[in-house]
């Protein structure tokens, strides 16, 4: 299984292409793309996204919460904020979910190096 985050998936859907975009590409044709519920909720908060990426992101995988995974997360944003690091709501869900599930994260947002560097957030 293997995670991505909205801009990923955003980029996708757009035809861009990039090292992610190629990653992407490769995982949904193993069928192997999960999704963070936090992604899933920002994609399908974008009133122009067209309805065969809303099926296709509807038909996905989701990394569950699990027990205690509030907690985790406000620990974890608590710890890069008190280290003057940029810690975003969402992108801290994101990297919650990847990391209870050891799930490894495509993106190109360089924020989450930091959830890489202290928190155990593995990227593909």
């Amino acid at each position: 299984m293997i995670a991505a985050d909205t801009s990923v998936l955003i980029d996708y859907f757009h035809g861009k292409n990039n090292t992610q975009t190629d990653q992407l590409d490769e995982v949904f044709a193993h069928h192997l793309l999960v999704l963070p519920p936090t992604v899933l909720v920002e994609m399908l908060s974008d009133p122009f996204l067209p309805k065969k990426f809303v099926d296709k992101i509807e038909e996905l995988p989701l990394l569950e919460p699990t027990e205690n995974f509030w907690q985790r997360a406000g620990i974890n944003r608590s710890k890069l904020i008190s280290k003057k690091l940029k810690a975003r709501l969402a992108d801290t869900l994101i990297a919650q979910s990847c990391i209870d599930h050891k799930v490894q994260l495509i993106t190109r947002d360089t924020d989450f190096k930091n959830f890489v560097k202290y928190c155990g957030l593995e990227l593909f």
